[in-house]
């Protein structure tokens, strides 16, 4: 080691890692030696693990972990967990607080309750999209006396019994989502709200409760946060309880709930001076001055998210006047969106982080012009469909916007190659998008990757502007980078796909259509890129069997993936299905060269971790129904196009 790192002894050394938040750098600081490495394993609190056989192993590595994730671990079921547990509570069991089995299909009740009794401490556990998640297991939970926050989210078998169980025995609970638990009804709700007395956060989206629901909601003296979207039984009424109860609301979301006005939407607020978020997206039809004066109330409010309602220019005004607290409003597809609006929202010295002005599109840029020169710290800004924007409008974020880190331009047709060179001086920059910007080139596609490192998101869809010498760019100036779609963009060939396997962060790339791109371009990519986790391939018809091989030899981290109208074959289907061990979602629909004997082959070798799979509905008739049961019985969703 260096004698100048002798300096730095280890409590310095942990200071300075909890400064270093991407993982790339965190792997270049363990690398150092082993006296980082030390720390970095003893600072590490959370795992995310494929295989469970190694959790004692890597929790005696890492003393300090807390959180375990097993989503894509296809092997944990009740055995594993047996094994796991072996006699008595394993020492990695008795500090875990926190535990993350999404999707994991094959956990069933008698696996869920022992661990349950081995983790003394679990304070949160999320088993949303479990498949087979049901009553009994909902009973396994109720071990858990702990537990603080449970996340249930599409575990279709689960009703009123099994959430009585839940609320009987975590009566500590604090946060609970139920989203799309579609056997919920009002009399589980209100057994939740007179057991669970300490809950502060609910989900109840897309469930099929009433009013009544919320008036047992409105008992609930804690409460500061209610999620209910998609609720389309509520009406008036059911605002009106929460309006008169729920004394700790900060933060409502009334979004897709068709039956309330906004007059009732009006009264809530004026039962809550002090709440801080309000989300109602495509909830109202109109949005009259009485209701917009409601606003007024709302001194400390934060959030305000209207996407779809119709404004006002009175609307800006209060807001401009009241809302001086406000960092974050959405007004997507928002009718009477106009520059003199955002002018008056503006100028009064509201500071907004984040604007939602997708599809706005009588913007101009003076519109843009008055949000930099007012809100220099804004950091997203969304203006998919804004037409009527230039050039000018990047020249003035790029000179008074360096704090921005998230823009969307789709379909902005007015972005030329002058206008990313303006926008490249926003060099903090994370996500880009630019689908659909039809008048942008590799030059000004280099301009951003010279400047802008940060970026770990870019979406070029259909810019058919775009080439080899664009990627090569991209390539060189933008490691970091994460997510890339380049669906469509024509112009790119084996030359460009290969310089993507130099971006060693890319886990998520969409390249549909790019006819020019053959197994030698795959090859690359799959050789370079190794945390690729997400693949889109579809109708990529020069792509021979060589670059699925490859695939199947390099990528291990894939976990989603669609090959529709490739010309893949029985063997390249057959390796990429079995060797690939992480995949759970694969789209095979229209694969020419793939027999039904090809399908049945690679549908045996991935059964096991499949979640969701896409095939052709003719081939419904052709595959034996044992492959078909197979796949339902261990929880994989099937759908025929």
């Amino acid at each position: 080691m260096d004698s100048a790192l002798f300096v730095l002894n280890e409590d310095l050394l942990i200071r300075i890692l909890s400064f270093i938040t991407h993982d790339s750098d965190r792997k270049a600081f363990r690398l150092v030696c082993k006296a980082f490495l030390r720390v970095d394993s003893f600072h590490r609190t959370h795992l995310r693990i494929l295989r469970p056989e190694f959790i004692t192993t890597l929790f005696s590595k890492f003393p300090r972990i807390y959180s375990l994730d097993l989503s894509v671990c296809p092997q944990i079921n009740d055995g594993a967990v047996s094994m796991l547990m072996g006699y008595g509570l394993p020492d990695w069991s008795r500090s875990l607080r926190r535990l993350v089995l999404s999707r994991t299909t094959g956990l069933k009740s008698a696996g869920l309750e022992m661990l349950m009794k081995s983790c003394p401490v679990l304070e949160s556990i999320d088993v949303s999209y479990c498949w087979g998640f049901g009553d009994r297991e909902a009973a396994a939970l109720s071990f858990g006396g702990s537990l603080r926050d449970v996340k249930l989210d599409r575990c279709l078998g689960l009703t009123d019994v099994g959430l009585a169980k839940i609320a009987i025995g975590c009566q500590c609970l604090e946060k609970l989502s139920l989203m799309w638990c579609i056997e919920i009804t009002d009399l589980g709700i209100d057994f939740l709200s007179k057991k669970c007395t300490q809950l502060k956060q609910l989900d109840i989206s897309y469930l099929k409760v009433t009013s009544v629901s919320l008036h047992s909601i409105s008992s609930m003296e804690k409460l500061e946060l209610l999620a209910m979207v998609g609720c389309g039984i509520v009406d008036d009424e059911g605002l009106h309880y929460l309006g008169k109860g729920c004394p700790s609301l900060q933060a409502l979301d009334v979004s897709r709930c068709d039956r309330l006005s906004s007059a009732a939407l009006a009264f809530l607020i004026n039962g809550h001076p002090s709440m801080l978020q309000v989300y109602a997206s495509h909830c109202f039809h109109e949005f009259p001055t009485k209701v917009i004066q409601g606003l007024k109330d709302l001194k400390n409010l934060k959030k305000l998210i209207l996407d779809g309602a119709p404004v006002s220019e009175s609307f800006f005004k209060i807001i401009n006047f009241n809302c001086k607290y406000l960092v974050e409003i959405g007004l997507g597809k928002c009718k009477g969106v106009t520059d003199k609006g955002i002018l008056q929202l503006v100028s009064g010295g509201v500071n907004l982080n984040i604007l939602n002005l997708t599809c706005c599109s009588e913007l101009t840029d003076n519109a843009i012009s008055a949000i930099t020169d007012s809100c220099r710290s804004v950091l997203c800004l969304k203006l998919e469909c804004c037409n009527l924007l230039t050039e000018k409008s990047l020249y003035h974020l790029g000179l008074h916007c360096s704090l921005l880190e998230e823009l969307d331009l789709t379909d902005c047709f007015g972005v030329n190659d002058t206008g990313l060179y303006y926008l490249s001086k926003c060099t903090k920059l994370i996500c880009l998008k630019l689908g659909l910007c039809t008048n942008i080139t590799d030059k000004g596609l280099y301009c951003v990757a010279r400047n802008c490192s940060e970026i770990c998101e870019l979406d070029l869809y259909r810019c058919q502007g775009i080439g080899d010498d664009g990627l090569y760019a991209l390539s060189s100036g933008c490691k970091r980078m994460q997510k890339l779609n380049l669906s469509y963009c024509s112009e790119v060939t084996d030359r460009g796909i290969e310089c993507l396997g130099h971006l060693p962060e890319l886990s998520d790339l969409e390249m549909r259509s790019l006819l020019n791109v053959t197994g030698t371009g795959l090859t690359a990519l799959a050789t370079g890129c190794k945390r690729l986790s997400e693949l889109d391939v579809k109708d990529c018809t020069s792509i021979d069997d060589s670059g699925f091989m490859a695939l199947a030899y390099y990528s291990r981290n894939l976990q989603q993936i669609n090959l529709s109208h490739c010309a893949i074959s029985d063997v390249g289907l057959c390796m990429v299905m079995g060797n690939l061990t992480r995949l759970q979602d694969a789209k095979l629909v229209n694969l020419y060269n793939v027999s039904t004997n090809g399908f049945e082959v690679a549908l045996r070798a991935s059964c096991v971790r499949l979640k969701k799979v896409k095939l052709i509905a003719s081939l419904r008739l052709h595959l034996t129904p044992d492959i078909v049961k197979t796949l339902k019985a261990r929880g994989c969703r099937i759908r025929w196009d």
